[in-house]
């Protein structure tokens, strides 16, 4: 949350304001509660940040509106949502959020950039370019705090406590900004050991003699995802998991063959690719954004840092550059 601790501090020691005063303009503290739920989705996470119980924050919630007189939030996909008019709340509660924040910060210096951030994407994603972008933008912003949370699905409907989504494929979303990050390259691998015990296969009909190491077919939502389905559709498969790196790691272990990012596996000299003009899958990573997300600072600074280190990883993403092995 970008949330002053001063904020809250008001919010915890001050009433609400009675609801009788006719013709009284929004009481800030309630202002500021409302951007909690909106960007949590849910009471119990915005009364955690602030400090306050449920009971404090619904109170708030309906105080907030009966002065403007309609609802703010709505019910939905199992969280909060705000109403078009909470929308405009919202706007409000970002302009004396800002002013919280001026008062807090030292004139002479910049302003400050706190508060948290959360994002999903997928695992290789997450460690090797959000996680290093993360950790140089906070090298120049100590307070602030990142959240990843790993994961490889489609986008979400209703992203509820969530700030930024990076996904696989073109995302299908509504009320939501999106936009092309960069892209991949997966292809075959095997360790050094396997070729050694099981031999080098020359051609696509030699690999699909062996086995593979890849998603979980029944449980993998992402449709560009499933080349290996159109690619080797005979291969069997070996040991699969949700996770990219058991993928790497199975591999490495000579379970089979995987099917890998070669961003990822390139890190390991004991991997070796295999028919890499015949199985060169090029695949897009989107960023997917509430539209309230993108005028907090915090989170500009993360999608920014984010975007500029795909964008110097793009050879390395695409297979075209050596990388620092282990």
């Amino acid at each position: 949350m970008a949330t002053s601790s001063q904020a809250m501090c008001i919010i915890a020691d001050m009433p609400p304001r009675s609801p009788s005063i006719a013709h009284q303009p929004p009481d800030p503290q309630d202002l500021l509660v409302l951007l909690a739920v909106a960007r949590s989705g849910r009471f119990t996470t915005a009364a955690a940040a602030l400090g306050l119980n449920h009971t404090t924050i619904s109170r708030r919630i309906a105080a907030l509106e009966r002065c403007l007189g309609g609802r703010v939030l709505t019910r939905a996909g199992g969280g909060w949502q705000v109403t078009a008019l909470g929308r405009q709340a919202m706007r409000a509660a970002e302009g004396v959020e800002s002013a919280m924040a001026m008062l807090e910060s030292d004139p002479a210096e910049s302003p400050r950039l706190s508060g948290v951030v959360r994002m999903s994407a997928t695992d290789g994603f997450s460690a090797f370019v959000a996680a290093p972008a993360v950790a140089r933008l906070q090298g120049q912003r100590p307070d602030l705090r990142v959240e990843i949370v790993t994961v490889t699905r489609r986008a979400l409907q209703h992203r509820f406590g969530l700030d930024i989504e990076v996904v696989v494929g073109r995302p299908q979303v509504n009320r939501a900004e999106t936009f092309l990050l960069g892209e991949y390259t997966l292809g075959m691998y095997a360790s050094r050991d396997y070729l050694e015990r099981h031999g080098v296969p020359a051609t696509a009909e030699e690999l699909c003699e062996h086995p593979l190491v890849y998603f979980i077919d029944s449980m993998l939502e992402v449709d560009d995802l499933d080349a290996p389905r159109r690619l080797v559709p005979t291969m069997r498969d070996s040991l699969t998991s949700t996770n990219v790196f058991v993928h790497v790691e199975a591999t490495r272990a000579g379970a089979g063959i995987g099917f890998l990012p070669c961003f990822v596996a390139d890190r390991h000299p004991d991997l070796v690719r295999l028919l890499p003009d015949d199985f060169a899958e090029r695949l897009a990573y989107w960023m997917v954004l509430r539209p309230d997300s993108l005028v907090l600072p915090a989170v500009a600074a993360v999608v920014q840092a984010v975007r500029d280190q795909t964008k110097g990883m793009s050879q390395e993403l695409l297979g075209g550059v050596p990388v620092t092995r282990e």
